[in-house]
């Protein structure tokens, strides 16, 4: 099977989680990043903490971590996986905030996977908590930024999705 091929296909085509009991267990680290875009009135009232529903970032923090954790509840073939660390920051702009989360774990797979859902949710759940004041509020820009550890080695995106011309990047 070369690199490029499908790993979660049998050989008739049939879903299937991969065998990972071979590999060594490494340290695997992954980051995410998205952006939650609103009207700048709206920034400023998260900024504030003015937001009627409670400290927006806390809470999308929390649901950040939590998702993290539960990623291979929601994606059907995602291995289960020991979480070793799990961060989630913020980056508070004029008309968006860049969600980042970053995870840890000593494994045999990957984390991009669990990363990219601690930046969705979190991303989610800004908007959740600023529905009632901006109702234009785009989610969207989730990718993989960096990876490490396990056989593909390191992985740092060179551009940002907004600068790729890949309409398909986005959300």
């Amino acid at each position: 099977m070369t690199e490029r091929e499908l790993t979660h296909l049998d050989p008739l085509g049939r879903a299937r989680m991969v065998d990972v009991s071979p590999k060594e267990p490494s340290h695997r680290k992954a980051v995410a990043r998205g952006r939650v875009y609103m009207q700048p009135e709206t920034t400023s009232l998260v900024a504030r903490g003015a937001v009627n529903k409670g400290d927006v970032l806390a809470v999308a923090r929390v649901a950040g971590i939590q998702s993290a954790k539960r990623t291979s509840d929601l994606l059907p073939l995602c291995h289960s996986v020991m979480i070793s660390a799990i961060t989630i920051n913020f980056d508070l702009k004029d008309d968006f905030i860049e969600v980042e989360a970053s995870v840890d774990s000593i494994g045999r797979t990957g984390v991009e996977m669990e990363a990219l859902t601690a930046c969705s949710i979190a991303g989610l759940t800004i908007y959740d908590m600023c529905k009632s004041v901006d109702k234009q509020m785009v989610v969207g820009e989730i990718a993989l930024w960096e990876k490490s550890g396990g056989r593909a080695g390191t992985y740092k995106r060179t551009q940002d999705v907004t600068q790729s011309g890949d309409s398909s990047s986005s959300l």
